[in-house]
């Protein structure tokens, strides 16, 4: 190097770390203040299936910012949501060739639902569903889908839990029914082989049941799917807001969901947490696989649960897909997409799962 430039960068490496270190003294003026984000178009993705592009370009629910002011309006929101769904439960029954009875187990109504193709080895095996629907919908034939989906991949037996549901039984009334259908369904059966499982609410209800069963002693499961788990009813994490009106299926915390998180919590504190079991001790929890999407308002909620098991020494595995609103990978089934998620949980509970 020339001597004049050796000489002169001397003083300019000098001005560099004065003006960094001057920067780094500086406070961070605004630090925790909110972002304007200006207003853009978002592109359906290029990178999913075709199946999953019409789900994603799919206009927003247009009921999400509904807020049901009385009994009678909340049934009839149910009705409409319960209605089609119903027909896709049992359009799914068909096309998977599952047989689908309802049952009572423990004074709760239930659906048994076994594969066609189950073999021997997998009839010791205790699958137990909690449906989603934000503790308020999807009751009846309805809260089925997820389970017939999970009986199919697993080719296991699942009993999918019916339990009552707001308004005329808001909490504790689907953790008790829940948690009734799982300790008398594994009562003599090995609790190694057994798995609990549900999204959004029932990920959560999920999350319930075993904070419970660690309470009293119970026999726990050996392996949990939480699929994209309502684990916070209250309005905490960061895609609540950025995902905000961008997820086509809840679309805003505002509305439906925080109207029905009051209306399942009854004048509780949102942060108990068998009601939001975030804010639980996670230790001890079974190995878990959670499932959520880019696009989903709780993936946040999601990830948080994933860092809090993987804090607390579980085994703990997260799934996160391409454009996927809130459990989308439900919805858009049999999408690509939702086949391999659905497929992923299955393989999960083989691999965790004594055999």
């Amino acid at each position: 190097m020339p001597h004049h430039l050796r000489f002169g960068l001397g003083p300019v490496l000098c001005l560099l770390a004065g003006l960094l270190a001057l920067i780094a003294a500086l406070p961070v003026s605004g630090a925790e203040a909110p972002r304007e984000v200006p207003a853009r178009l978002l592109p359906v993705p290029d990178t999913v299936s075709e199946q999953l592009a019409k789900f994603i370009g799919a206009p927003p629910n247009p009921t999400a910012h509904d807020e049901p002011a009385t009994v009678q309006e909340w049934r009839a929101l149910i009705n409409s949501y319960n209605a089609e769904a119903d027909k896709g439960a049992r359009a799914l029954w068909a096309a998977l060739r599952l047989t689908v009875t309802p049952v009572t187990i423990a004074g709760v109504k239930c659906y048994r639902i076994v594969p066609s193709d189950m073999p021997l080895e997998n009839a010791s095996r205790t699958f137990v569903h909690v449906h989603g629907g934000a503790y308020v919908f999807f009751g009846g034939d309805a809260a089925t889908g997820e389970a017939a989906m999970i009986a199919h991949a697993s080719r296991t037996a699942v009993i999918s839990v019916d339990y009552r549901m707001p308004p005329d039984h808001p909490y504790p009334a689907a953790l008790d029914d829940s948690l009734a259908v799982w300790r008398e369904v594994i009562r003599g059966r090995d609790p190694a082989k057994s798995a609990l499982f549900g999204s959004s609410a029932g990920g959560g209800l999920a999350m319930a049941v075993v904070l419970r069963l660690k309470e009293l002693g119970g026999p726990l499961p050996g392996v949990l799917f939480l699929g994209t788990p309502w684990a916070d009813l209250t309005k905490t994490g960061d895609t609540y807001f950025a995902n905000a009106e961008v997820d086509n299926s809840l679309v805003s915390y505002e509305g439906i969901l925080e109207a029905a998180a009051k209306l399942y919590a009854a004048g509780r504190n949102l942060k108990d947490p068998l009601l939001s079991p975030l804010y639980g001790d996670l230790t001890g929890f079974p190995p878990a696989i959670l499932v959520s999407g880019t696009r989903d308002l709780l993936l946040s909620l999601t990830v948080r649960t994933h860092r809090l098991l993987r804090g607390s020494g579980v085994e703990a595995e997260l799934q996160v897909f391409e454009g996927m609103s809130h459990a989308q990978y439900l919805t858009a089934y049999p999408a690509p997409e939702a086949l391999e998620a659905i497929g992923e949980v299955a393989a999960f509970f083989e691999r965790y799962l004594a055999k």
